[in-house]
């Protein structure tokens, strides 16, 4: 029997800027089976001006872009270096790290996330694996979702996986393979608008259930050209900009716009169920207890809720993984996921 025993850091900051999520994950494989446990786990606010560098890095001249990617490495590399000595972590065999997305243009071969890997490893002192989508991106992949790796190895016992955060999207069992694909965006609308009402999101979709839908502005919204593209496909945060465009529209109050969308991520997500009989569900929008209930009445699939640190951290896992896979040199991006012409082994590694 071969029993390997890993020790990593996974980093996940998502489209929503809800924060950095940092996990702790022990990997064990005995011959080709893996397990994990995530033995720690923290989400760190972002610091204000920080915040607000990011929601404007894409306006940003050459010169204060490559500052902000530098500076978002250096402020990782120390959160995680805070997180080792407040959890007493010694021992890190690897540390992958996702960064931020800025842009996202696959049809031009081209992915940007911040958060420079070279400065991770530099203030974290660890073996540091980033710029994880760019590899698949060269072999004419979307770069995205690049999750799928996890859920073949981690979680194969479940038919479809779903995730619901700034963007929903959807990894769904074909064989040994997996089809996976973004799906609409989700809390980057819902959060947009809970915030004009002074809330930080719609907490467990209270304010979509106490208000009536607008059908129309629905009807509307299905007909987006993205949902008529067959999969491999992916979304850029822009596309947030399409949606809420198209929603204010409509004269409709601001509680009735986030009922409207609720109601029309959960018939979007339950559209890509046909065939499908269970569904794992993680991401922030799983604790949107209206929503999933929505996702439920739409779709014959069963729709499984895991625990609350699989939920909030389940992307930081497999992108622990997937600099895991990386460092033993070992296809971690699928082309069934992103439509590129090969697996690959995507990643570039940074030692300190």
């Amino acid at each position: 029997m071969d029993v390997k025993k890993y020790h990593t850091i996974g980093l996940m900051s998502g489209s929503s800027l809800d924060g950095l999520d940092i996990a702790y994950v022990i990997f064990e494989k005995i011959n080709d089976a893996w397990s994990f446990e995530i033995a720690a786990s923290e989400c760190l606010e972002y610091p204000p001006a920080m915040l607000t560098k990011l929601k404007n890095a894409k306006q940003l001249s050459i010169e204060e872009f490559y500052k902000i990617h530098t500076q978002l490495g250096h402020y990782y590399g120390n959160a995680v270096k805070h997180f080792c000595a407040s959890n007493q972590i010694k021992q890190i065999d690897v540390l992958a790290s996702h960064g931020h997305t800025i842009f996202h243009d696959p049809a031009n071969m081209v992915t940007c996330q911040i958060g420079c890997g070279a400065a991770i490893a530099a203030s974290s002192g660890f073996k540091t694996v980033s710029d994880l989508r760019a590899v698949d991106i060269a072999y004419r992949g979307q770069g995205a979702p690049i999750v799928p790796i996890g859920d073949r190895l981690l979680f194969s016992e479940y038919d479809a996986l779903l995730n619901i955060g700034g963007i929903a999207n959807i990894s769904i069992k074909k064989g040994n393979d997996y089809i996976a694909y973004d799906i609409t965006c989700a809390n980057q609308i819902l959060n947009h608008y809970a915030n004009q009402l002074g809330k930080p999101y719609d907490e467990s979709g209270k304010i979509a259930a106490s208000n009536a839908p607008n059908q129309a502005l629905i009807e509307q919204l299905e007909q987006l050209d993205y949902y008529q593209v067959a999969a491999p496909k992916s979304l850029d945060n822009s596309f947030s900009k399409t949606i809420i465009k198209i929603i204010d529209s409509y004269p409709i109050s601001t509680s009735e716009k986030i009922a409207s969308y609720t109601i029309h991520l959960a018939q979007s997500i339950a559209k890509q169920t046909t065939g499908v009989n269970n569904m794992l569900v993680t991401g922030g929008g799983a604790h949107n207890t209206f929503l999933i209930d929505q996702i439920q009445s739409n779709t014959k699939c069963k729709v499984i809720i895991p625990d609350a640190q699989v939920i909030d951290y389940k992307e930081a896992l497999v992108m622990a993984l997937i600099g895991l896979l990386r460092t033993e040199h070992q296809i971690n991006t699928l082309k069934s996921a992103t439509g590129a012409i090969k697996d690959s082994i995507g990643g570039a590694v940074y030692l300190p």
